[in-house]
């Protein structure tokens, strides 16, 4: 039996749009909506929101969620990323419940309609997958990076992406490698990836 934990991460400091993950969508919070998906997910054990306010925190157990912490502040600022906020949650599930998952999804507020079968569908590939440290969502990508460039102080341009291919920027976009762009509507995680440093790990399975 694997333990899997879905953990919501949000805060309460956003700048953009003050108050967001419980701002009113369609009649629900924000929030609401990721906490309903990974309710409704089959292999989903736990459904944990950490955030740093404590009104974002009343809404998330009034829709269903545990918040046992309040994420401490310097976990919760404009430029914090996801791996000291997902550290700081398992490290403190793992001291006060002696809780441990083996996978941990990732749910973002900000990406609310996501069924709930796409986020087992997405644990089942981690569970079939025993060599790959993390199950991320993607999606073809728009455009090309091959004809992407970076432009320096003075002007010049030099390509995004070193390739095998001689000028890839003047190559028929058919010609060139597909490329897929990072979604974050679901992520899965091996909760020891994140423990040793990472939130994807070396071995990244394609997940859509």
């Amino acid at each position: 039996m694997v333990e899997v934990l879905a953990l919501i991460p949000a805060r309460g400091g956003s700048k953009g749009l003050p108050g967001k993950n419980i701002k009113t969508l369609g009649g629900y919070p924000l929030v609401g909506y990721s906490i309903a998906a990974a309710l409704n997910a089959k292999l989903i054990c736990r459904t944990v929101v950490t955030t740093d306010d404590p009104e974002i925190a009343d809404k998330a157990r009034e829709y269903g969620a545990e918040v046992p912490f309040l994420r401490p502040t310097e976990f919760a600022q404009d430029d914090t990323l996801d791996l000291p906020v997902f550290q700081h949650a398992l490290n403190w599930l793992s001291e006060h419940e002696s809780y441990r998952p083996d996978f941990v999804v990732q749910l973002r507020p900000t990406s609310p309609f996501r069924p709930p079968e796409l986020i087992d569908e997405a644990i089942q590939i981690l569970i079939d997958n025993p060599g790959a440290s993390s199950v991320r969502g993607v999606v073809p990508s728009k455009e090309n990076p091959f004809k992407m460039w970076m432009i320096e102080p003075d002007g010049k341009m030099i390509p995004l992406l070193e390739t095998e291919f001689e000028e890839p920027f003047n190559m028929p976009r058919q010609e060139l490698p597909a490329s897929y762009w990072q979604t974050g509507h679901i992520d899965v995680v091996r909760a020891e990836t994140i423990i040793n440093g990472s939130m994807s790990g070396q071995e990244i399975s394609r997940f859509g």
